[in-house]
Formats: structure tokens, C-alpha cells, sequence
């Protein structure tokens, strides 16, 4: 009888020991499903899988390629660390730097021309180039005001470039030929005397910048309010020529927009065209900027187009999107791009980005990752 009463506790500890079983064998599908992810992500490319544990970060078996959206939002970009210093070059970008009107009537009314970047320099410092576009003449005897669309600075503004460390400034832009051409060249001038070079412009659109052995080429080019004069203008064989040029004396290429409409998520056909133009001329980087809204990034023929970093320096607080912008930092492994990442801002007091974190810094990262995988699904669709 106590046999047969012992047989139910038999059964239901089966049971259980089966449920166990099930239960441990989903966890490893999930598990191993979760490592297969995580190699998908992992940027870096090794031809020996089966190597220990301590040859694991030997570069001789290192693979630099251009990184994808996964991991340029996904990853944690701590991992370049790892890799030589020797072998690695960082270029940082901002987005518009516009030091004028009310941006310059602050910067005046707190007796300090590094204002604007009290809270970013140290960020904006931290590369082997930092490059970006100024969208003012910053001349003598610019009258102070916060009125108006004709954009000027107080010359002494390229102060606060320096102390940024701005090392490569475009003009080719709508408003740095406010002035004329002599509002061209005196802004050009006061930036050498600075030691910041200049591009985008009718007497200089080449920068080289060696940077430990590998040359660096920067170029620009304006799409918008064309014909000022003194400014590089786009035109479609001179991107070509221009890129042909810099890439005898360069081994890495970087192109300059400013180009697109105002205020969109996403880029207009004109600019993925230009894109794709100069990705195909010999461009390893497009850079863009005017829209004053960020936009996304095209991985197109294993090279990068961020089409719009949002502002960087301006007074547009009239909305939350055009007081917002990106810092981008470009890394290569000698003349290959293998890392992408991007510092989110937030601009306050009519001039002034500060550095997001935390939630409100993902919210920026996902977003930008969300229109770009929407850019390159209507890409594929057209193709």
C-alpha cells in the first residue's frame, strides 16, 4: 500500500526535475542567441577564432572596417582603447558655429570670448582635429546687436575658437559672406593669426594636416544662397576635381556641405545626391550641416555621411530641436574609419552648448539612430 502511495510524490518530483530541464534549456537558447549578438555587434574582426584568451587584442589579426548603425549607437566605444595610440587618429566636428547676433551680444556682455565653450572644450580639445564650420565673418567693428539675418562677430570671437581647439574652420557656407569678400578675407585672416586654418573658400579650399604620418584632406562646399563672393560654392566637377586633387596629397579625404533645408528630420534628394556624388569622387567622410536640426547618418559604399549635426554655437532658442546638436568624433586605425561616436547638446542662454548624459543624452542617440535606419530603409526601397 505505501508503494502505491508514494507513486503520485514520484511522478510530481519527475515533473518538476522535467519543468527544470525546459526551463534551463530556453535560458540557453536565449543566452546563446544574446552571444551571437553581441559578436554581431562587436566592431572588431578577428581571422582566428579560436584564439586564447591573453592573443585575443593582437592587431596583427585586427581587421579595421568601417563600423555600422548597430555599432555606431549600440556599442560602448571604450573598446578603441584597447588598440595602439600609435595607430589612431580622431577628427572631431561640431555643428553650426554662428558667434553673431545674440551669441555675440552675450559673449560682449559677459567680457569673455571663451564663453560659448566654457562647458565643451575639454570635449571639443580631445582629438588629433577638430573641424568645423563657421557661419560669420568675425570682423572689426562689428556693430553688437540681436536683431536681424545679417550675421557678423567681434573678431576677437576666434579667441574662443582657439580656446576650443579648433584646428580646421570651412566658410563655405550662406552667411560667412555677409560682408563681402573682405569680410571673407579679414576673417580669414584673423583665424591664421590664430593658427586655424581655413577651407571652403574661392582662395584656399584645400587643408592638409599631417597627423603623424597619415595627411588628412579637408574640403568645402556651399549649396546654399549661392554666389557670395569669396566663398566655395558647390558645382559638380569641382567637388570631383577638388577630391581627385586632395587625394594625390592626402590619403584621407574629408568633405565639407552646407547644404539641405531647414528645419527636417531627414535629408532632401539634393543632399543624398551630393553625398553619394562625393562618396563616389573619393570622399572617405561627408560631413554636413545648416538645417540647424540634427539629421541622420548613411552608411553608403562602406563610407559615412552625417548629414547634419544640428547647431553648436547659436542663438535659435526658439524650440528645443534647433537647441539641440551633436559633437561627432571620427576615429581611424591609420586611413580606415572604424569608430563613430556622438556627444548629444543642449545650447542655453542664447549661445552656450552644454553636454547631455543620462536619459536626455540616450533620448538624442536613439532618436538619431531611429531616423537613420528609416533613411536607410527608404534608401533600399528607391534602389
Amino acid at each position: 500500500m505505501r508503494l502505491f502511495e508514494n507513486r503520485p510524490l514520484t511522478l510530481l518530483m519527475i515533473g518538476k526535475i522535467l519543468l527544470i530541464i525546459f526551463i534551463f534549456s530556453i535560458l540557453l537558447v536565449f543566452f546563446l542567441i544574446y552571444q551571437n549578438q553581441s559578436v554581431m555587434l562587436n566592431p572588431i574582426r578577428f581571422e582566428d577564432k579560436n584564439l586564447p584568451a591573453e592573443d585575443v587584442q593582437a592587431e596583427s589579426v585586427f581587421q579595421p572596417e568601417t563600423p555600422s548603425l548597430n555599432q555606431i549607437f549600440n556599442i560602448d566605444h571604450k573598446w578603441v582603447a584597447t588598440l595602439s595610440a600609435e595607430r589612431i587618429r580622431t577628427v572631431i566636428a561640431t555643428g553650426d558655429i554662428i558667434p553673431a547676433r545674440t551669441v555675440n551680444f552675450e559673449i560682449l556682455r559677459h567680457k569673455d570670448f571663451n564663453w560659448p565653450y566654457l562647458k565643451t572644450n575639454q570635449l571639443t580639445q580631445a582629438s588629433d582635429v577638430t573641424f568645423a564650420n563657421l557661419e560669420s565673418p568675425e570682423i572689426k567693428n562689428c556693430p553688437a546687436t540681436n536683431k536681424g539675418m545679417i550675421f557678423c562677430g567681434d573678431y576677437r570671437n576666434i579667441e574662443g575658437l582657439k580656446f576650443a581647439g579648433i584646428d580646421v574652420i570651412s566658410l563655405a557656407n550662406n552667411h560667412a559672406g555677409n560682408y563681402g569678400e573682405e569680410g571673407v578675407k579679414e576673417t580669414i585672416d584673423h583665424l591664421k593669426n590664430a593658427g586655424i586654418e581655413t577651407t571652403g573658400t574661392a582662395l584656399s579650399n584645400l587643408v592638409i594636416k599631417d597627423i603623424r604620418g597619415i595627411r588628412f584632406a579637408f574640403l568645402g562646399f556651399n549649396d546654399i544662397s549661392k554666389n557670395q563672393p569669396g566663398i566655395s560654392d558647390v558645382d559638380e566637377e569641382k567637388i570631383k576635381n577638388d577630391i581627385r586633387e586632395a587625394e594625390k596629397q592626402a590619403k584621407i579625404v574629408i568633405v565639407s556641405f552646407h547644404w539641405g533645408v531647414e528645419y527636417r528630420d531627414q535629408p532632401d534628394e539634393r543632399q543624398k545626391y551630393l553625398g553619394h556624388l562625393a562618396v563616389d569622387a573619393g570622399a572617405d567622410l561627408v560631413i554636413g550641416n545648416h538645417p540647424h536640426w540634427i539629421q541622420p547618418v548613411e552608411i553608403y559604399k562602406d563610407k559615412l555621411i552625417i548629414y547634419a549635426h544640428g547647431n553648436f554655437v547659436f542663438d535659435q532658442e526658439w524650440s528645443i530641436k534647433t537647441k539641440l546638436g551633436v559633437v561627432g568624433k571620427y576615429t581611424f586605425y591609420d586611413n580606415q574609419l572604424i569608430d563613430v561616436e556622438f556627444f548629444p547638446l543642449q545650447i542655453e542662454n542664447y549661445g552656450q552648448p552644454n553636454l547631455l548624459t543620462g536619459d536626455k543624452k540616450q533620448i538624442i542617440l536613439d532618436e538619431m539612430s531611429k531616423e537613420s535606419i528609416i533613411l536607410s530603409l527608404t534608401t533600399e526601397v528607391k534602389k
